[in-house]
């Protein structure tokens, strides 16, 4: 009985550590459910220009969530040695780590945007047949493209601000950007206030020059809260450098093949139809606008785990994983209801075309209903990464992904004839086994014996 004690003890955060978790995680939620506004008020401007156009901003999007997903796994390098040395009192040395993750966002993100510029138009060309929607998604990707420096260095800052329990400058920063998106939305893409209508395009202009304005804020706070810390006059030492790169790179190319993979579910989509690649766009945008906030809990995981590793208490980094995979679990029940509640009503508000919107209810119905389960996976996933153990989340993504999903839904889909419903159903099964692989590797406490 003493033991099953534990175990539920272990689980289930009492109000102390709830709160604890919150602290860090409400700032990166709030941020989070800008970013969720900011995508669905995206979605549903360009939903206003007609299936072509929605269409041509989900390949568009997704292929630019592709390009720059290698760097986007740099934060999470910064994020687990900056909570390590935190944990260890070395507070001097918290932001070494995010100006190796600015450096590499430059020495890396630089060449990627010029040769993916260049290459945009025969990317679209590939991935969709339709000629129409590659005239709109070409441009949309290009514009995109331009900043994907500044976009490396947002998630550097976000990964060093949650590491060091300062998350409100995050959501500070974050939504201002969101306001500015939003804004030139409105501006550029129906050409309001004497600008030209740019349609796709200007919303994919409006992200750009909100990401670059982020950067430059990020800059201004971190150089007044940890200019002491290191920031921006302590360089990584070459061997701290290597380190932070062998931490950062499989999970940069667990993001590479996640968002690949997206693009390659849209391209097995459009082999169906363009109606189903509209529903599917968004559908994924909800899907991802869901798991937004799960994020945030997860990256409050991850910290809370690199810090008490940090302090040599693997017992309380263990409790920390399970504690912030019950809370996100919670979380995910909670989108479960009101998906399945309000799916119609939600749907409608981004698809105009009634067939259209009946083609993805069902399909959203089926992300609901493993929703809870899938998020808490995600939490675990963020504490073997807190913990430093960023190879079996690579594992475990590219084995689910690339080995099972995809394959299947393209056997499921435009071969067998089973439509979206049939891909999103093959998808569901591939998310729960998926989240139940990061639980047994959490339980399992490999990540314990992980140096860094």
């Amino acid at each position: 009985m003493s033991i099953s004690l534990a175990r539920l003890r272990d689980l289930i955060p009492d109000k102390g550590r709830r709160k604890t978790i919150l602290s860090i995680a409400l700032p990166i939620i709030g941020g989070m459910l800008s970013q969720n506004v900011l995508n669905l008020v995206d979605t549903a401007m360009v939903g206003h220009l007609g299936d072509v156009a929605l269409a041509a901003s989900g390949y568009g999007g997704f292929a630019s969530y592709m390009s720059v997903a290698f760097i986007l796994g740099l934060a999470a390098g910064v994020q687990a040695l900056a909570a390590r040395r935190l944990g260890e009192g070395r507070d001097a040395e918290t932001a070494v780590p995010l100006n190796g993750g600015l450096i590499l966002s430059v020495v890396l993100g630089l060449p990627l945007s010029f040769i993916l510029f260049q290459a945009a138009p025969s990317i679209m060309s590939v991935l969709t047949p339709d000629p129409e929607v590659v005239e709109y998604a070409a441009p949309y990707l290009q514009i995109r493209l331009l900043a994907i420096v500044a976009i490396g260095m947002n998630f550097c800052f976000r990964g060093y601000l949650s590491a060091v329990h300062m998350t409100r400058y995050y959501l500070m920063t974050i939504v201002t950007m969101h306001i500015i998106n939003v804004s030139l939305n409105w501006v550029l893409i129906f050409g309001h206030l004497g600008s030209p209508a740019y349609g796709v395009v200007g919303a994919a202009m409006a992200t750009s020059i909100s990401l670059a304005t982020g950067t430059l804020i990020y800059f201004v706070i971190t150089w007044r809260i940890a200019h002491h810390h290191g920031f921006l006059h302590r360089l990584p030492s070459l061997q701290v450098l290597w380190q932070q790169i062998k931490l950062s790179l499989p999970n940069s190319f667990q993001q590479l093949m996640f968002s690949a993979g997206l693009v390659m579910l849209l391209f097995i989509l459009g082999r169906i139809g363009t109606p189903e690649v509209a529903a599917g766009n968004v559908l994924m945008n909800i899907m991802l606008v869901s798991l937004l906030p799960a994020m945030g809990l997860g990256m409050a995981t991850s910290t809370l785990v690199g810090n008490a590793l940090g302090r040599k208490e693997p017992d309380d980094a263990r409790r920390w994983g399970w504690n912030g995979a019950m809370v996100t679990a919670m979380y995910g029940a909670a989108v479960m209801v009101i998906l399945m509640l309000f799916g119609h009503p939600f749907l409608s508000v981004f698809l105009t075309n009634p067939d259209t919107l009946e083609l993805a209810y069902l399909p959203l119905m089926a992300t609901a209903a493993i929703i809870a389960i899938d998020l808490m996976g995600m939490a675990l996933m963020s504490a073997l990464l807190g913990a430093g153990d960023t190879m079996t989340p690579l594992r475990i993504s590219i084995i689910g992904q690339w080995l099972f999903f995809l394959p299947l839904a393209w056997l499921v889909g435009p071969t067998l004839g089973y439509g979206l419903l049939g891909v999103w159903l093959v998808q569901a099964v591939y998310r729960l086994a998926q989240a139940l692989m990061f639980i047994f590797a959490w339980h399992r406490g490999e990540w314990e014996k992980i140096k860094i």
